[in-house]
């Protein structure tokens, strides 16, 4: 069994001026517009700096692999935000970060990337194809590969990884538990399914009173649902999605393993209506992209029950 501690997190965050927890807030228009009787949303866009959830996991393992020797290079592929929670970390504990990107992804990333002193090597035009040139270059430079997905004979690091990222649901309990009211229904969105995983394993563990969690994928690249129905990781194939930091053929083994026995179920979303989602969600000051809009638009195409408390989490600043 997986297992988590997000207290080993927040002992470290706790030294960190930067560290706070982000907004949750109960939106009345997206409640209206979703049809449920309650809907929140956790806001990750200014975490740290970063811009993103990731913030809390690839500095984290940056730092828990520096305190085991490993160092001083830290090596990942990156859509974007994995790359500069690492870069985030490599500069905070004095060390460096070499970060694969590919060409597909946006400049701005690369620009937000050296900015934190790491730097940027261009590779390939898909995620798996920078993670297959970050083995190799790790490999033979000597760096620290540090992942966020895993497979058989590496879990140890992206362990460390989503460990980092459960410290949202702690933070979310420690809101519903001042209000005396919890969601009935969360919808977790995913790309090789840490943020998913770690959530869902730290909600099954901690919380009081249970919800049904939905994990969500783009169309194009629902590599945790078909897993799950076919009961072994599998690689699938298709056209790049516009959710850009979703857009994994093939998932992680630890979310996998997660995610099969604990989540509820799995759910795909269309990149036209995540554009459209992002277009309403502006009118209300939450600029994200269709990543970070993807559960939200899991829920407003859902046939909700009237009394359900939804949940969502918009992961990403705007690019």
């Amino acid at each position: 069994m997986v297992e988590f501690d997000p207290q080993k997190v927040l002992t470290l965050l706790q030294k960190c001026p930067e560290y706070r927890s982000t907004p949750l807030f109960e939106h009345r228009e997206l409640t209206t517009l979703v049809g449920c009787d309650r809907l929140w949303v956790k806001d990750e866009r200014n975490r740290m700096s970063v811009g993103s959830f990731k913030a809390l996991g690839g500095a984290y393992a940056v730092y828990r692999l520096l305190q085991q020797g490993a160092g001083p290079t830290f090596c990942c592929a990156s859509a974007g935000n994995h790359g500069l929670s690492v870069a985030a970390g490599a500069r905070a504990f004095d060390a460096q970060a070499v970060v694969i990107l590919s060409h597909t992804v946006p400049s701005t990333f690369e620009a937000k990337i050296r900015d934190l002193g790491a730097q940027v090597i261009r590779h390939g035009q898909t995620y798996e194809e920078s993670m297959d040139f970050a083995l190799t270059e790790s490999a033979q430079h000597g760096w620290e590969l540090v992942s966020d997905s895993s497979w058989d004979g590496y879990t140890e690091t992206p362990h460390l990884v989503m460990e980092g990222y459960t410290v949202i649901a702690w933070e979310l309990a420690q809101e519903f538990e001042k209000h005396s009211i919890w969601p009935t229904l969360i919808y977790l969105q995913a790309g090789v399914g840490g943020l998913a995983a770690a959530l869902t394993s730290e909600i099954r563990r901690s919380w009081p009173q249970q919800p049904q969690i939905i994990v969500v994928e783009p169309e194009a690249a629902p590599c945790l649902g078909e897993s799950v129905k076919q009961d072994r990781l599998i690689t699938i194939s298709g056209p790049s999605s516009v959710m850009g930091r979703l857009d994994c053929k093939e998932a992680s083994l630890l979310a996998f393993e997660i995610l099969r026995t604990q989540a509820d179920g799995f759910v795909t979303v269309p990149d036209k209506l995540t554009q459209t989602v992002c277009g309403r969600l502006e009118k209300f000051d939450l600029h994200t992209t269709p990543s970070g809009a993807a559960g939200l638009t899991a829920a407003y195409r859902s046939w909700l029950p009237g009394e359900a408390r939804v949940l969502t989490i918009v992961t990403e600043d705007s690019v």
